[in-house]
Parts: C-alpha cells; sequence; structure tokens
C-alpha cells in the first residue's frame, strides 16, 4: 500500500522539523523518501495546513499486569459506570481509571497514541504481563522488570558475589521475562515492609541482608549501564509521597554518582516540608538539578482532579495511604521473594490543600524544567489520573490563560503556596512532538518509532489546530498505525496489532547454575519456568521486535 500525505505542517523534532509543510510519502507500512515522479501512491491524503506528528509514545503507564488485574476487580464501580459496547467489529469494554485491555487500546488510539509501556512487571508474573500487553490492540507495548527488592539480587549483593555476577542476573531476568528496561521501586524498601518495618531511609540498612537502598540502587544503576540497556535503570524513589522527601529525590541522584538515572513520577516525590501545613513545593529544587544534570531525565507524573486509583509495586507507601482510600477498599499483596503491590483507590480534589499543591508542583516541574528532550507526560497512569486526561494536561501547559484560570479554582492556601502564577512558560507544538514523540523513543532505544523519517514506521497523527488544545489533542483527524488508518476524528476505524519491544542482553551462561540453584531452594517456581519463549507471541498479534544493546557484544 502506497499513501502520500499531501502538505501538511510536519512537527518531527528528532528530524528537524518545526512545523515545516511536506509530504510524506508510505510504503508498505514504513515512510520512504520523495521517491520522485515515477512513485504512484494507491491514495493521496491531503492534509494541507493540518498539524502532523509521529504517533505519540507513552514511557510510563500502568496497563498490564498482576497489580493492574487486581486494581480491575477492586474498582468494580469503574467498571459498572463507563461501558463500551462493541459496535463495527470492535469488542466491548469497561474502565476509565482501570480500563480493560481492548478499552485501553481504543483510548490511546482515539488521541493519537501508538504505543505504551508497562513500568512495572515483576518477574514471576512476567507471564500475565504479556499476555495482557499481547490482548491489548493498537498500539505498541514493552515492559520494565522490578528488580532491587528481590531475594536473589539482594543475596548477590549480600555475599559480595561481585558486580559480574549483579550484571549477568539482570541481563537473564531481562532476557527470560521479556523486557526492554529495568525498574527499581523504592530499594530495599518493599523487602524490608516485608519484615515490619514502614521506612527505609537512602543510608538505612536494612533487615536480614543488611544492605541500604543505595547498594542497591548503584549496583543495578551499573548494571544497566554496563549491559548497555538503551534505558537507563527507571527509579521510583524510597519515600514517595513524604513531605521533605525532596532530601531523598536529591541525595537519590547524588548516590548514582553520574550515572545515567530515568526517576519516575517525581510530582510525589517532589515535597518540602516549609509553611504551616509543613507540606511545600520542592519543584524547583529538582528542576534546577535535572537542568544542571544531562545524564537525569524524569517522567512527572500529574495529578489531576477526580475519582482515580494508586496502584504500585511499593507495598510500604501504599499501607501507609491505605487509610485514605476513597471509596474505602484497598488491597496490599506479598510477591514471594520478588516483590510486592498495592492497591488504593483515591479521588484528588482542587479543594484539598494537598492535592491541590500536588497538581501545583506537577506543572511547576514540566514549565521549570528546561529541557523537554528530558522531561516526559505522564500522570503515572491510573496513579495521579486516567490517561485519557492527556490531553487536558497538555492544554495546560500550552495555555497560560487556562492555566491561570484553573489555578484560581484550587484551596486559596494551595494557590497562595506555589509559584506557578509567575511562570509565563508556555509550550510550543514543538515542544509538545519531542516530550510525547521523540524523547520517549530516543530514552527507550526505539530507533524507527518517534519521528517521521524514511525508515521509520509509519505512526502518524494528523490534527486540525485549534486554540483549544484539549480539543486539538483529544480527537485528532487521522492516527495511522503501520500506515493503515486506524482511528478517524478521535474514534477508532479499524482494528491492527502493535508490536511487543524487548531488550536482550548477553549473560555469562555460569549464571543460570546459580539462579537455578536459588530458586529451586527458596521459592516454588523453578528458573525454567519464567522463560518466555518466542512461541508464546505467534499468535499474529504484532511482531517480536529486539533492541540491540549499546554496548560491544550486546545481541
Amino acid at each position: 500500500m502506497r499513501i502520500k500525505l499531501a502538505g501538511g505542517r510536519v512537527y518531527d523534532p528528532a528530524n528537524g522539523f518545526a512545523g515545516a509543510t511536506r509530504d510524506l510519502f508510505v510504503e508498505d507500512g514504513r515512510i520512504v523518501a520523495d521517491p520522485g515522479h515515477g512513485w504512484r501512491p494507491d491514495e493521496v491524503i491531503d492534509v494541507a495546513g493540518k498539524v502532523v506528528m509521529a504517533g505519540a509514545i507513552d514511557i510510563h503507564s500502568h496497563i498490564g499486569g498482576g497489580k493492574v488485574n487486581i486494581a480491575r476487580s477492586l474498582m468494580t464501580e469503574d467498571h459498572r459506570d463507563h461501558r463500551f459496547a462493541g459496535v463495527d467489529g470492535l469488542r466491548s469494554g469497561s474502565g476509565v481509571a482501570t480500563p480493560s485491555t481492548f478499552t485501553t487500546g481504543y483510548r490511546y488510539a482515539e488521541m493519537g497514541y501508538t504505543a505504551a509501556f508497562e513500568p512495572a512487571m515483576v518477574a514471576s508474573n512476567a507471564r500475565h504481563a504479556h499476555m495482557e500487553l499481547s490482548d491489548t490492540p493498537l498500539i505498541d507495548k514493552g515492559a520494565y522488570v522490578m528488580l532491587g527488592n528481590d531475594d536473589l539480587l539482594l543475596r548477590l549483593l549480600a555475599e559480595d558475589r561481585g558486580q559480574q555476577a549483579v550484571n549477568d542476573y539482570v541481563a537473564w531476568i531481562m532476557g527470560a521475562t521479556r523486557a526492554m528496561a529495568v525498574k527499581v521501586v523504592n530499594p530495599g524498601g518493599i523487602f524490608a515492609f516485608k519484615e515490619n518495618l514502614r521506612q527505609l531511609g537512602l543510608d538505612e540498612e536494612g533487615p536480614y541482608r543488611g544492605l541500604t537502598p543505595r547498594t542497591i540502587l548503584r549496583s543495578l544503576a551499573r548494571a544497566v549501564r554496563e549491559l548497555g540497556v538503551p534505558h537507563p535503570l527507571h527509579v521510583h524513589c524510597n519515600d514517595l509521597g513524604i513531605p521533605g522527601n525532596i532530601e531523598t529525590t536529591l541525595a537519590t541522584v547524588a548516590a548514582a554518582d553520574g550515572m545515567p538515572l530515568h526517576l519516575t513520577h517525581v510530582q510525589f516525590h517532589s515535597y518540602g516540608r516549609e509553611g504551616d501545613r509543613r507540606f511545600s513545593s520542592a519543584a524547583a529544587r529538582l528542576a534546577e538539578l535535572v537542568n544542571r544534570t544531562p545524564t537525569l531525565s524524569v517522567d512527572v507524573g500529574q495529578i489531576l482532579f477526580g475519582q482515580t486509583v494508586t496502584a504500585s509495586g511499593d507495598t510500604m507507601s501504599q499501607h501507609r495511604n491505605s487509610g485514605l482510600a476513597d471509596p474505602a477498599k484497598w488491597v496490599c499483596m506479598d510477591i514471594e521473594c520478588d516483590g510486592g503491590c498495592g492497591l488504593v483507590p483515591f479521588r484528588y480534589r482542587d479543594r484539598n490543600f494537598v492535592n491541590a499543591l500536588q497538581w501545583a508542583i506537577g506543572l511547576e516541574l514540566f514549565l521549570l524544567i528546561e529541557d523537554p528532550w528530558r522531561v516526559f507526560l505522564t500522570t503515572d497512569h491510573p496513579n495521579g489520573a486516567p490517561f485519557t486526561s492527556y490531553p487536558h494536561l497538555i492544554r495546560l501547559l500550552m495555555d497560560r490563560s487556562f492555566r491561570e484560570e484553573k489555578l484560581a479554582t484550587i484551596h486559596p492556601a494551595a494557590a497562595a503556596a506555589t509559584v506557578l502564577g509567575s511562570i509565563r512558560r508556555e509550550y510550543s507544538l514543538c515542544e509538545i512532538a519531542i516530550m510525547t514523540r521523540a524523547a520517549p523513543a530516543r530514552s527507550l532505544g526505539l530507533e524507527d518509532r518517534g519521528h517521521l523519517g524514511p525508515g521509520a514506521v509509519a505512526d502518524i497523527v494528523v490534527y486540525t489546530e485549534h486554540a483549544d488544545r484539549e480539543r486539538m489533542f483529544g480527537t485528532p483527524d487521522l492516527v495511522f498505525k503501520g500506515g493503515r488508518l486506524i482511528a478517524r476524528d478521535g474514534q477508532v476505524v479499524a482494528m491492527a496489532w502493535g508490536d511487543t519491544h524487548v531488550v536482550r542482553p548477553g549473560w555469562d551462561p555460569a549464571i543460570e547454575r546459580v539462579i537455578g540453584e536459588h530458586m529451586a531452594g527458596r521459592t516454588g517456581l523453578r528458573a525454567h519456568s519464567l522463560r518466555i519463549g518466542n512461541d508464546e507471541f505467534a499468535d499474529g498479534r504484532g511482531a517480536l521486535v529486539v533492541h540491540p544493546c549499546r554496548k560491544e557484544g550486546g545481541s
């Protein structure tokens, strides 16, 4: 199939285009260079004057796996009150905060997103996570394996087996579970929670193994760097949600000693203790650190007002917040020798001081961090808000007057405690294209996604520019997945299946004996049960795309 999109205003920052009028040529699902007069398209689509971008990429969204399924079961009202009857070849579905698999794919595609990555896959639950992701249509996906509270890693560190053993273990786990990256959640803290601790500082020794979070963090960051995994260690810091946790966040970055890090949902880690309420914004301090640290990237985890459910591998913080559950029900569970998870429903309110200041802190971070290549648009779905609120968030970033209108409606003490009203910056279309397309693709090593250059997969979105940016980004005119039209005017019109992305570092086979003996002696599993085979992806629902490591010897 040959398609020509004629005369669009192309925003493709990876290739230096910031609104230039040009044609795009698609052949067999990929973008090709201008083929000249001898090339005959099967279809010419006039997009003159319209904004054209690559498909958007969500770098951090909880859309599949054990805790997501528990959240769906917990939030029965979310599915009862938000149902979608399948029509015109589309399957039925339900949910907003905890959408079903097909609903997740539909809603992303309708907004112009063509990829989303699950950031918290537990190794023992990886097969289930990938089965849910493979049941999510229309978008590419991948998953980050959670390490840092798993018993074998802690044992390797406590017994001083050496960095190479850690590297081999990390590489083996990534390969076995078909992971795209590595995430650490509250390093050492989940393990400590199982021993009845309720907080673990960065330099506080955890129980039993005697390891500090700093030791765990540094070893994992080094392993990811030395293995050449494209995406830096994805870090959920200790002390999530605690007033004064900015000190832990800044110390976490310092602990990496210049090694690349990606800090996730940093809104929840940017709190001070100033003021009568002992809760304040420390966004400016973190933004200053990001601005002067080129090896550091972040996603924000913006909160937006309304009902959602918080879902996290951080059982320590979820247990602490269980008393705030709305509606009043919650779940925390242990995952033997591997991790844990907690689910707490929550309703963010604009007239609540803490919630209102959280909202402002997230926006401060977006607007004070100068480089859009190193700050990514997320709500930590569903923790801060459902991903379907992204168009509203984009309007807040692009429209200062709209932002000030909303600021005037929040709790007055929170409005007085933020510098948000004094920030004049408004994001441009090019900056939105960077932070939602080009930058996530570059960070994850997706060389043929996130841009519109020759050779790129033809994931293309066409918008009619509108002063109301929420309307513009909520209902794109056209969305193409691999050159196939899948959505028109904000509605899905055709089915397609995205690819699954993985990174497969090499490892010394000797580590397999260590892993096998550990699992046989201390768990109810065998090492081979963690391995997910190629045949488990061969169901016609997209390809398995293996990305190279960025070092000699990576496979």
